[in-house]
């Protein structure tokens, strides 16, 4: 019986919030701004070789923020691993 009646006094109160009367904050302004439509998309002028690189790197991408901090302090040593008697 109890929540039922705590229910119904939820229910009530979030009715007498709703039903609670704002006040009117007025029209607001508009600006109106023209359209310029462009004819086509800038292309780069590259005229010089482009250069590749001599050494082979590996990026990773991580998906959480500190996953590279993370990584380094969970290494593990031989005193970690558990012993096999």
């Amino acid at each position: 019986m109890k929540a039922y009646f705590t229910f119904l006094l939820i229910l009530f109160f979030g009715a007498v919030a709703l039903a609670q009367n704002t006040a009117d904050h007025g029209k607001v302004e508009t600006l109106q701004m023209d359209i310029f439509l462009a004819d086509s998309l800038p292309v780069p002028n590259n005229s010089g070789q482009i250069k590749t690189a001599k050494e082979d790197a590996i990026t990773r991408l991580y998906k959480f923020k500190n996953s590279r901090v993370k990584k380094a302090l969970a290494f593990r040593t031989k005193q970690n691993r558990p012993k096999l008697v």
